[in-house]
């Protein structure tokens, strides 16, 4: 008897490190990030890109004191995030865009407290995300209310027991697509956020297309351009921080 509990220990412990071993590889190989946010990556006149312990987007023709930090989605390389990033920075924002351990930004919600003690000169920190990453910011908001002045989620919701409807003084903004194929439990989680929270409902868009990463598996197809869809994103991300 205690041979085969040997044998049935010893089999379960195997399977422990198999499982461990797969989610780890799995972690490590996010959808891609398409060469147009690779490209984003490169400074020019209106953003210097510093490829830091972070991607640091800081604005060249002016001094911001207001900081963005962008979670990006789950099982999504970073990058994919870089276009609207560093879109953001040239309208004059200081915008970090972290790596998050094994691409899961449930495994470091708290990164955003290092992203601001790093940046002492900005006054006004707004933090959001994209899918789980807005998630995860939501999360961040929730335990930190006064360290934030504002939460946007794109293509993301609160978890069902993290409730900021009655969070003081906190705006937000829930953007999402109608093609998304989470656009239901987008829609239902109006009841966890403030009463004044800005809705935008962009009609032919999808989940995917809120990066530059390809396919979302179970995502819907959009019949707008990723183009057409990245700047609706900017625009209205623009004049959320800007209020």
């Amino acid at each position: 008897m205690k041979t085969w509990i040997k044998r049935i220990t010893f089999g379960i412990f195997l399977l422990l490190i198999f499982a461990a071993i797969g989610f780890t590889w799995w972690g490590n190989t996010p959808l891609e990030a398409m060469p147009e946010a690779i490209n984003a990556l490169e400074s020019d006149e209106s953003v210097l890109v510093l490829p830091k312990k972070w991607m640091v987007f800081s604005p060249i023709k002016e001094s911001s004191t207001t900081g963005v930090i962008i979670y990006p989605g789950g099982h999504v390389d970073p990058r994919a995030y870089a276009p609207l990033a560093k879109e953001i920075a040239a309208a004059g924002y200081l915008v970090i865009l972290p790596s998050m351990p094994l691409n899961l930004a449930v495994f470091d919600i708290d990164l955003a407290d290092e992203i601001m003690a790093a940046s002492p000169e900005i006054e006004r920190w707004i933090i959001g995300g994209h899918s789980l990453g807005g998630a995860m910011a939501a999360e961040y908001v929730a335990a930190n209310p006064s360290k934030v002045d504002g939460l946007f989620l794109w293509a993301s919701y609160s978890a069902e027991n993290t409730d900021l409807s009655k969070t003081p003084d906190l705006k937000v903004l829930s953007i999402y697509g109608t093609e998304d194929g989470g656009a239901a439990e987008i829609v239902h989680s109006w009841q966890r956020l403030p009463s004044d929270t800005v809705w935008v409902e962009m009609e032919g868009a999808n989940h995917a297309q809120f990066g530059w990463y390809g396919i979302q598996p179970g995502d819907g197809t959009a019949t707008i351009s990723r183009e057409a869809q990245q700047d609706w994103i900017l625009q209205e991300t623009l004049a959320f921080i800007g209020k």
